[in-house]
């Protein structure tokens, strides 16, 4: 018996990995999280299995929940939204089955900021520009963030922010971001990305306020960087013609002589 973690996607239901499908088809029970798993995904199990949603549960309940399971011998599909790496309250489940001796894998799965890009057909690091994206968060009554882990000190990068569970006090991040990137700094908002009913509102930090008006939804992505939208940046030297490479050696002497194509 096996409790397959299970990254269920952003949203849209064909969004998800093809071994996360085939786990799901593969366990008599599944347990999901029916705030933000589209129903869709339960057509992968197979008749008659066990379906609970744990929004309404205590994580109690539902370590309870997977326990039967155990004790009957059946394996589990577990599905979170996004992916499970982060903020999906996988850690203190494995702890307690750890601590239940109950096996457990980890399938991964398309994150929300991923989608959110697919959304404005971006590519969020371009060379020149920004090399690093930062997956961030505030301060919220289920997780309070570290004192070092600010938005003003991800700022003082640079890099690309992108903002989780934070649209709520969009007054806030605003003012704390505008003093490192600037009032022109492209932004981009994505609410609920890949599910038919996403919305995206591009602007300007120092735009953005009036742009959303009172759409304040907690679903919703907070994407903030230079990168974003941008056409004056240089081009990567992996594809330049005169760039030596394994697999395009170029030259008469190329580092890696003996990988030319035949």
């Amino acid at each position: 018996m096996t409790v397959h973690f299970i990254g269920a996607g952003p949203g849209a239901a064909d969004l998800i990995t093809l071994r996360g499908r085939d786990l799901i088809a593969a366990c008599p029970v599944c347990l999901y999280a029916g705030s933000l798993i589209p129903e869709a995904l339960l057509a992968h199990c197979p008749p008659g299995a066990h379906i609970v949603n744990t929004a309404p549960l205590s994580l109690d309940q539902i370590i309870d929940e997977i326990a039967a399971a155990h004790a009957r011998g059946q394996d589990v599909a577990r599905l979170h939204s996004g992916d499970l790496s982060v903020w999906s309250a996988m850690g203190e489940q494995l702890r307690r089955l750890r601590a239940l001796n109950i096996p457990y894998d980890v399938t991964p799965g398309v994150p929300a900021f991923a989608a959110a890009a697919a959304a404005l057909g971006a590519e969020l690091t371009l060379p020149g520009v920004t090399q690093s994206v930062v997956l961030t968060r505030t301060s919220g009554r289920a997780s309070a963030m570290p004192e070092a882990e600010t938005l003003g000190n991800f700022a003082r990068t640079g890099a690309v922010l992108a903002i989780h569970l934070s649209i709520h006090i969009l007054d806030k991040v605003v003012a704390e971001l505008t003093p490192h990137y600037g009032t022109d700094c492209p932004v981009a908002v994505i609410w609920r990305a890949s599910w038919p009913d996403q919305r995206v509102v591009r602007a300007q930090l120092g735009t953005l306020q009036t742009a959303i008006g009172a759409e304040m939804e907690r679903t919703a992505l907070i994407l903030v960087g230079h990168t974003l939208g941008a056409e004056d940046f240089g081009e990567s030297r992996l594809y330049a013609g005169d760039y030596d490479r394994r697999y395009r050696p170029v030259g008469t002497a190329p580092r890696f002589p003996d990988t030319a194509p035949e």
